[in-house]
């Protein structure tokens, strides 16, 4: 499967006097859903790290379309949308409990050897991963 979800409820210290979800806050959210897409698939970023590899984001496009607000429970979407030598793109939507969409973003993360800071391929069993995808 590409893609994998969760779900979130919107805490009172992630929204601002309007009850509306702090723009920056939704980063985390997205990052929940990319970690937790690992892990569905049997990867865990902890051992990565532990391994000496991390996934560092270089590139993120956030679409704001409506406000997520205070006690909603939110979905996170999360899909795999390709990967190149070093790189490995997620395309990422968050719904409200109504099903509307409140927020599209991309993100591009870069495969980094934490010894080095340099960019790495990713490890085998992450492109056996991938190229079930296809």
């Amino acid at each position: 499967m590409k893609d994998h979800q969760i779900q979130v409820r919107v805490r009172y210290s992630e929204t601002d006097q309007m009850g509306v979800v702090y723009h920056g806050n939704y980063i985390p959210y997205f990052e929940m859903g990319r970690v937790e897409w690992l892990r569905n698939k049997g990867v865990s970023y902890k051992k990565m790290e532990e391994e000496g590899i991390a996934l560092p984001i270089v590139s993120m496009n956030i679409n704001y379309k409506k406000p997520a607000r205070y006690d909603e429970l939110l979905t996170v979407h999360t899909a795999f949308k390709s990967q190149s030598s070093v790189k490995i793109e997620f395309d990422c939507k968050i719904y409200n409990e109504a099903e509307e969409l409140l927020t599209t973003a991309e993100f591009i993360l870069v495969f980094v050897s934490l010894k080095t800071g340099r960019p790495i391929a990713p490890p085998d069993y992450i492109l056996d991963l991938l190229k079930d995808m296809d």
